[in-house]
């Protein structure tokens, strides 16, 4: 029998993933090829006829006048909110620790790069759009000293479950496509090993499996695997991991083999990109509507030559007096018709629509720039203003937290397999992430000020908490400048007490 690739049960989230990926790509003829289709995807009233199919059918989704010029505007909301969510998580990037001196050099040469940082961006803005990301070791020594962490995005891997924990996972991607037939790479993760494979099919079937050597993108994969195409990873863990975007995905709660996948950050709030857009459209609909026409009368024509039309000269001032019917004692008139544009209500219904999308993706307006007219607002301010985007950050950090933990020792067990590396054992990493908001500098001042006078704090404390960003040279530095400023001939408390530490 066949087998339908994505497999059930993953192919009723593929396909909401697709729908997903239209607003993130946000391509106005994939939008209304997705929801204009004939075939019912998420929403069957949608496709009904009568009352309910006419106020369910997205904006989109409505055929649009042969003769009409495209007038249908995409606003690229969904998009920024992918985007923003990412910056939330990694404008900074994480600092991950180990025990060990020797595994946390070696972790530091292999992840505190520029390259790893805007990958884990790229992660975190396909894991909002699409739900989660999964991400994986690779290693190839003509690349690279040391493994890598790549990341997968979530519609093209189907994964298993334990407890509700990625326990496998296969990785697929189209190598080949000749009309209907389909190439397809299967690399699945295993604890202890990643075997590969190379099927051939059709777009909805995964087909035949073929020899590994039969295309050259697979290839190199014989020369290092055994005859059942494994490749020995020398770790016991999993060198996969899932991170949601967000728990629970409410379409799904009950669903088995889905439960555990994450909630994209446009689920349920699609009809309001389709609104938005629609109220978009409408604005500009006013606009080309509103531009200044002139109405006049046959006479006022020039008449360009047989088969070419009339045409009226607008920078003309000299019109011949012509004869023609008129109404009472007025003669020819030239009538100036130029509609209003109702500015007003549309910004206010896009802007009420907006507010709605972000409050249900979890975020605060102020994250995307709208302060309410005010810009000389503290970071106490943007703080509480931002209060949902903050929140929404914390509860994301901490998936990412777990699936950073789970990949890093991954990480480290390659690498001592493979490249000689400390490795880590059976420990974990510690995960943490900077504090978004950074202090008003004033208040810090004001802080340390009474702390001072109030002989509550020493100098080194201060310090740290005026630059809570310095490392430990940077802070012993700064505290002797501060004491040779001062003239000050006392030592200070701390160092007594560092001192006093070290003679025990």
């Amino acid at each position: 029998m066949p087998t339908a690739w994505p497999p059930a049960p993953f192919d009723v989230a593929h396909r909401h993933m697709d729908e997903w990926n239209a607003w993130y790509v946000g391509n106005a003829d994939e939008l209304a090829n997705l929801y204009g289709n004939t075939v019912p995807r998420t929403r069957p009233s949608q496709y009904r006829g009568g009352l309910v199919g006419a106020v369910s059918r997205f904006f989109w989704g409505r055929p649009a006048p042969a003769a009409a010029r495209p007038s249908r505007l995409h606003v690229p909301l969904a998009s920024d909110i992918a985007t923003a969510s990412a910056d939330l998580l990694f404008a900074e990037p994480p600092r991950i620790t180990v025990n060990g001196t020797a595994t946390q050099d070696r972790l530091n040469k292999i992840l505190h790069s520029p390259l790893v940082h805007s990958g884990l961006l790229e992660s975190a803005e396909v894991a909002a759009a699409l739900g989660g990301v999964y991400l994986r070791v690779v290693w190839d020594a003509d690349l690279a000293a040391h493994p890598m962490i790549d990341a997968v995005h979530a519609d093209a891997a189907v994964p298993e479950w334990r407890w509700s924990q990625l326990a496998a996972v296969t990785f697929w991607s189209v190598v080949a496509e000749d009309g209907n037939t389909v190439w397809r790479h299967l690399e699945r993760h295993e604890p202890g090993r990643i075997v590969h494979s190379l099927h051939v099919g059709s777009t909805t079937e995964l087909g035949v499996a073929r020899d590994l050597r039969d295309h050259p993108a697979t290839a190199w994969v014989a020369d290092v695997a055994d005859d059942a195409g494994a490749i020995a990873t020398g770790t016991r863990r999993l060198t996969a991991a899932y991170v949601p975007n967000v728990r629970p995905s409410r379409e799904w709660r009950g669903k088995p083999g889905l439960s555990p996948l994450g909630r994209s950050d446009y689920d349920t709030v699609e009809p309001l990109f389709d609104a938005i857009d629609e109220v978009f459209s409408s604005w500009m609909r006013d606009i080309r509507l509103a531009k200044a026409r002139l109405i006049v009368p046959t006479g006022y024509l020039d008449n360009n030559g047989p088969g070419q039309g009339a045409s009226f000269d607008d920078d003309r001032e000299l019109f011949t007096e012509i004869n023609a019917m008129s109404r009472g004692d007025s003669g020819p008139e030239i009538t100036l018709s130029q509609f209003a544009i109702r500015v007003a209500e549309h910004r206010e219904t896009v802007d009420e629509l907006v507010r709605a999308a972000l409050r249900s993706s979890g975020y605060s307006p102020a994250t995307f720039g709208d302060q309410d007219g005010d810009t000389s607002i503290t970071a106490t301010e943007v703080t509480s203003r931002e209060r949902s985007s903050n929140r929404t950050r914390s509860k994301k950090s901490l998936y990412w937290q777990a699936g950073l933990s789970t990949i890093t020792a991954a990480l480290l067990d390659v690498d001592r397999t493979h490249f000689g590396g400390p490795g880590i054992g059976d420990e974990q990493s510690v995960v943490s992430f900077p504090e978004r908001s950074q202090p008003d500098p004033e208040a810090l001042a004001r802080t340390a000020e009474a702390l001072y006078r109030a002989e509550a704090a020493s100098t080194e404390v201060r310090v740290r908490m005026v630059h809570p960003d310095w490392g430990e040279p940077e802070v012993t530095a700064e505290v002797a400048r501060i004491r040779s400023e001062a003239g000050a001939v006392e030592p200070d408390p701390a160092e007594i007490l560092r001192q006093t530490a070290a003679e025990q």
